[in-house]
């Protein structure tokens, strides 16, 4: 098999639960796709807000593990797992799959009795573990005691213990990009908490419209990374678009919702610029027959796309490619 082959899983691999979920869509004449990969085959870790996996290329289930809430997850370098085990739970888990660390925001440093969400969790280079608390709109890195070590407060416009924030990382000069989903910006914030720099995600002449589906809209944005030319990758999250802005706030290059032949977009997730100028993005809530993550070239050919939506469902909000731990976020 080359790679431009695809794949397709066979039915006797899927669970008794998968096959009763197959079942009812076929009824309602919908006809998901199974377990494809357009392009070059890879091992993923793949994530919806109940599950995280690790898919081989095969298309097989080599981890496969139960979550509560969840917006973020990740493979280390160690090949443990760190993610969101509940809405305030962020816990690492061995290969083998035991836990070997976890924190609960709900009772700790402060916040017993407080409303409040995680939505990102990073493990940073020094070892401290970054966690994004909405509700009480702090960033906080904790060490493997649970201690915390610093503290960053949130700016917010609009105050909501599920929507402060999304996705949050860290960049080269150690400062943190924030989604503020329910303010529609991007906020970056240095160490002692100042903003150094905001973007607003615009409407493009737009009204807004409620949902989730394609037929939504807003700048609800999911996800933010800074590039190594210095300007920042946003997937809008209900804007069904990947904008890249220059430090000065302009638009350079972007795909929209229509932009891709035979794709529409949805609630574009997390995003990332591979160390071959190509971009890799989640489509969330996009229905049965859309692509849960594609890969375009710098001039928006898809080159790559997996389809899996009889086992994740209609809420993946991750898939990376964990065919080598360099996921090239910084490239």
């Amino acid at each position: 098999m080359n790679n431009q082959s695809l794949f397709k899983l066979p039915s006797r691999r899927l669970s008794p639960l998968t096959l009763c979920a197959l079942a009812a869509t076929t009824l309602m004449g919908v006809n998901p796709v199974l377990a494809e990969q357009k392009g070059t085959q890879h091992k993923l870790l793949v994530a919806n807000t109940g599950r995280v996996a690790v898919v081989a290329a095969d298309g097989t289930l080599e981890r496969d593990i139960k979550s509560g809430g969840l917006h973020d997850a990740s493979l280390l370098p160690n090949g443990n797992l760190l993610y969101q085990s509940s809405w305030t739970k962020v816990t690492e888990l061995s290969s083998e799959g035991k836990v070997v660390w976890e924190y609960d925001s709900a009772t700790s440093n402060g916040n017993a009795g407080k409303p409040l969400e995680v939505h990102a969790c990073q493990r940073l280079e020094n070892g401290l573990t970054m966690i994004a608390e909405s509700g009480v709109g702090r960033i906080i890195e904790v060490d493997r005691e649970g201690k915390l070590q610093h503290e960053i407060k949130l700016v917010r416009d609009r105050v909501s213990k599920h929507s402060d924030t999304r996705l949050v990382r860290s960049t080269p000069a150690g400062t943190y990009l924030v989604a503020h989903e329910a303010d529609g910006k991007v906020r970056e914030y240095n160490r002692e908490g100042k903003v150094v720099w905001e973007f607003e995600v615009p409407l493009f002449g737009k009204k807004p419209a409620g949902g989730h589906g394609p037929e939504a809209f807003g700048n609800h944005l999911f996800s933010v990374v800074r590039l190594a030319n210095g300007n920042t990758l946003i997937g809008t999250g209900n804007g069904h678009s990947v904008l890249e802005v220059n430090p000065k706030g302009e638009i350079v290059w972007k795909v929209e919702q229509d932009d891709l032949p035979g794709i529409k977009l949805a609630w574009v997730t997390r995003v990332e610029r591979l160390p071959n100028g190509n971009t890799r993005f989640g489509n969330c809530h996009a229905g049965p027959d859309m692509p849960l993550s594609i890969e375009v070239d710098p001039s928006k050919k898809v080159v790559w796309s997996y389809s899996d939506f009889a086992r994740f469902g209609n809420s993946t909000v991750a898939v990376d490619v964990i065919d080598s731990l360099d996921s090239g976020n910084s490239k």
